[in-house]
């Protein structure tokens, strides 16, 4: 784990070593100032004159000035490299998320995604940067202290041989007993947050069904959960000031006691310390113990990254189902699409398959309709075509070639795709357009919504084109983000193109005009229609039905019609209201 996250440091890893270098030289230069000090104190206590404390004080000044630009430059390298490395560390795994396949994506919600990319790497920057300073100024100044109180006070220092034990057992109990309550923490983080984008995201059907207070209450159960843990472990973290308070003043009442003891009653002929001897005894033990306190925050700092790093470490770590082979054909011959005995199950765990048996072989140039009633699978038998899952049997060819021996993206490129749930992003109408293609010209533009029948709502917007769309399209219909969404994939110029159940909040006189504009600019793209409309596919080449993940007939229009039962059912009513009334004028 901590390699993986090492490699995000890249041009931010001299300044990551350069930050401990300069923390060794804040350190000896504060570990050295009560020893002049001491000295000091000794010498004027003998009598010396303002000549000898000028001189001293001189160079407690100078040692000063460079412990403060040692600190301070220590500072602004720390903050660049903390900040630095979590921007990185962002960067990649935004970068690796955009690798994943569906069944990659399905093994992480995306309010996780979200927590792991905000929450998680912003412990493990602030870890990171306790890591460079703090994590190497504490033992640095534990270990000079110590070395220079016994070289100041030595019996006299044992006292800290006592003090120090207690409080180090005290923060790693501390510490050991919080690490699995920040586990569970993380995730009811992510249940929380699944919460709030789940309702941000439904909120029209919230709304129409008057939940708000429903929703409230959801959110408040989660929120109430995280702080009830979060309280708890808080608590634990909180003994640390408590024990350091006690263990600080407790060294303060030793050195005072047993060193005043010391000074008017020498224990050995040979051994007796002065009064700057006790100041500076005062001034290390500070020292050691607010180190062996730091020390304590960043066990505990650690101890809450060490999970966020783990969590970020499976971001990273997650390869991608989907890969591109060795050598990768670049380019598709044909729209021709050939199902050969397909099979497809989400995972391998799953009870049934999605998909059984499927065999379609479909003409460049044709267009195909699917129909069929919700959860026969129609939608996870388009997503094979581009690759979004791999089949688990059988296989999918465009082109006459296997869809797993094509380069990724190509393929991915060759197939327009409108799903009936469309996303349009921040930006105008001309930004989300030229998704499909970045260089296109503006006339282009217009032409491919021309053919979406999205012109002339565009052009009555006051900024037409440049009309500003919120996040999510909210500003704009459901149909007019459909026409928006097609004239986007029409742009890409695809071998194939497939229309996921597209036109169902358009009216039919709109359906028929965008088809019709579909046969006639683009006559030899494979054009595949998911409807629930028998009229959106009825002038189709052949019309699949599908039932339970399985073909149950293809056939033209006519030949359903005769043939099968179902489908003139469906035709029927779907037309009832407009076959009475041609009967009751042909009467």
């Amino acid at each position: 784990m901590f390699k993986k996250l090492a490699r995000s440091l890249r041009e931010y890893k001299k300044l990551s070593i350069l930050t401990p270098i300069l923390i060794v030289g804040e350190v000896v230069m504060e570990c050295l100032m009560p020893f002049v000090m001491a000295n000091m104190v000794n010498d004027i206590s003998e009598g010396a004159g303002m000549e000898v404390i000028i001189r001293y004080g001189v160079i407690l000044i100078v040692m000063a000035l460079a412990s403060l630009c040692f600190g301070g430059f220590a500072g602004a390298t720390c903050a660049k490299a903390s900040a630095g490395f979590a921007k990185n560390l962002r960067h990649d795994m935004f970068h690796s998320i955009q690798t994943f396949s569906f069944g990659n994506i399905d093994r992480f919600s995306s309010a996780s995604l979200v927590t792991r990319m905000t929450t998680d790497v912003s412990n493990v920057q602030m870890a990171f940067m306790m890591l460079i300073r703090t994590a190497v100024r504490s033992p640095l100044m534990l270990i000079f202290a110590s070395v220079m109180a016994f070289r100041m006070g030595g019996q006299l220092a044992l006292i800290f041989v006592v003090v120090i034990p207690i409080l180090a057992v005290g923060l790693i109990l501390i510490g050991l007993k919080a690490l699995p309550m920040f586990k569970r923490i993380f995730k009811k983080y992510d249940k929380m947050n699944e919460s709030i984008e789940e309702n941000v995201r439904a909120m029209r059907i919230v709304k129409a069904f008057v939940r708000e207070d429903y929703e409230t209450d959801k959110f408040k159960k989660a929120s109430e959960d995280v702080r009830k843990n979060f309280t708890t472990v808080e608590r634990i973290v909180a003994l640390n000031s408590p024990l350091m308070q006690f263990c600080l003043y407790a060294n303060m009442v030793g050195v005072l006691l047993i060193g005043s003891y010391f000074i008017f009653n020498p224990p050995t002929a040979t051994y007796g310390i002065g009064v700057g001897e006790l100041s500076s005894m005062l001034v290390y033990g500070f020292q050691i113990l607010m180190s062996l306190m730091m020390l304590s925050l960043v066990f505990v700092m650690m101890t809450m990254s060490i999970e966020s790093g783990r969590r970020i470490s499976e971001v990273l770590d997650e390869v991608p189902m989907l890969k591109n082979g060795e050598n990768p054909v670049m380019e598709i011959p044909d729209g021709s699409v050939r199902f050969e005995n397909v099979s497809f199950k989400y995972s391998a765990e799953a009870a049934a398959n999605a998909l059984e048996g499927i065999n379609l072989d479909i003409r460049s140039g044709q267009t195909v309709g699917i129909l069929g009633m919700t959860g026969s699978s129609k939608t996870t038998l388009i997503q094979l075509i581009s690759r979004l899952y791999d089949v688990t049997e059988g296989r999918v060819l465009v082109g006459g070639i296997d869809v797993r021996d094509y380069d990724l993206a190509m393929l991915r490129d060759s197939v327009g795709v409108v799903l009936q749930k469309n996303t349009l992003f921040s930006g105008t109408i001309r930004d989300n357009l030229r998704w499909g293609d970045p260089n296109a010209t503006d006339e282009e533009l217009e032409e491919v919504c021309r053919l979406a029948q999205a012109d002339d709502f565009i052009k009555q917007f006051p900024q037409g084109y440049d009309t500003w769309i919120e996040q999510g399209g909210t500003n704009v219909s459901g149909g007019q983000k459909q026409r928006i969404c097609i004239a986007r994939a029409l742009l890409k110029h695809p071998k194939i193109l497939i229309l996921d159940d597209s036109t169902s909040a358009v009216d039919t006189r709109t359906d028929a005009l965008i088809r019709k504009g579909l046969r006639e600019f683009m006559p030899e793209t494979t054009k595949i229609i998911i409807a629930q409309r028998v009229s959106s596919v009825e002038e189709a080449d052949q019309i699949v039905m599908m039932k339970d993940g399985r073909i149950q007939a293809i056939g033209t229009h006519a030949e359903l019609m005769q043939r099968e039962p179902d489908y003139r059912s469906v035709y029927i009513s779907q037309n009832q209201a407009a076959l009475t009334e041609g009967g009751a004028d042909h009467a």
